[in-house]
């Protein structure tokens, strides 16, 4: 290098331009979109071959995320007949179709499952609870007609019951049990009914959470894909929630944040499985009825 090169002034450094807040923002969503989408095309098809079915109401939207056009979407009766049958191999179910059905495996760490009040499982009856003498059953989930069974029992109370045969009829009804989105269209209808939440009444009863419903698994037929699989749809339904309540159209904005926000959880831990150990436990005392312990799948 020569002198005259040494005396030569040095170029001025150029900062890179500084984005903006709003900028900012807008970048961090453009790449969180791509990210989301990503995700989405890699769940597309992954079911294939296997057969899964699901419950057609808001609180399991959040297991089946861009998994949609794969599933099957049916009450949780006929979902229970299917995979007893074996139309399905795996099935978004009753607890109850696990704890008195053997040959399921259960998938390990998500459920439909609350602590307490669940706004979705309830009881609506104009009577006091111990003067009522006939109820109205929704025929769609066994869990709900058991779990009121058991907490009837527990009270010493043991009504006659009968099958609803139509959503339609349940105002007319003096003590009727609803589930899912019939419950919710009942519930923010403003009906004369008290409501005794079934899962409130279980947090009192016992002080655990409930479990609802979980992935069953014909055992022998699923593999490790199809789990990772259910696992990553869950992963990804819960990430997108604020998503999934903004863009769904069932009821309103509010009631979606507080019932999928607050009320509904997906977790499966110590504590749920305390409380279908819990559940399992009653079932035998109060229905007779033979019980075979769940068995969880990683």
């Amino acid at each position: 290098m020569s002198d005259d090169d040494c005396d030569q002034p040095l170029p001025k450094l150029r900062m890179a331009e500084v984005d903006s807040p709003d900028e900012l923002a807008a970048r961090f969503e453009r790449e969180r979109r791509a990210t989301l989408t990503q995700r989405e095309y890699q769940l597309e098809g992954s079911l294939q071959p296997f057969r899964v079915g699901s419950v057609p109401y808001l609180n399991a939207v959040p297991l089946t995320r861009g998994l949609e056009d794969e599933i099957q979407f049916l009450p949780p009766a006929e979902l229970a007949r299917r995979l007893q049958s074996k139309e399905l191999d795996a099935a978004l179910v009753s607890i109850t179709e696990v704890l008195m059905n053997d040959g399921y495996d259960v998938l390990d760490g998500i459920a439909v499952a609350g602590l307490g009040e669940i706004k979705s499982v309830f009881l609506a009856h104009k009577a006091p609870l111990e003067q009522i003498e006939r109820i109205w059953l929704d025929p769609d989930s066994l869990t709900s007609v058991n779990l009121l069974k058991v907490l009837l029992a527990e009270k010493g109370l043991k009504p006659v019951f009968e099958v609803l045969e139509d959503h339609g009829l349940a105002p007319q009804k003096d003590a009727v049990l609803l589930i899912g989105n019939p419950a919710i269209e009942f519930l923010r209808a403003g009906h004369s009914h008290i409501i005794w939440d079934l899962g409130a009444a279980w947090l009192e009863m016992t002080e655990l959470p409930f479990v609802y419903a979980v992935w069953a698994m014909r055992r022998g037929v699923h593999t490790p894909e199809l789990r990772r699989q259910l696992r990553s749809a869950r992963d990804f339904g819960l990430d997108t929630l604020d998503h999934i309540i903004r863009s769904r159209t069932e009821y309103d904005l509010d009631f979606r944040k507080d019932y999928l926000g607050w009320h509904i959880h997906y977790h499966l831990g110590t504590d749920e499985k305390r409380g279908v150990a819990r559940f399992a436990e009653l079932l035998a005392k109060h229905l007779g009825v033979t019980i075979y312990p769940a068995k969880f799948v990683q």
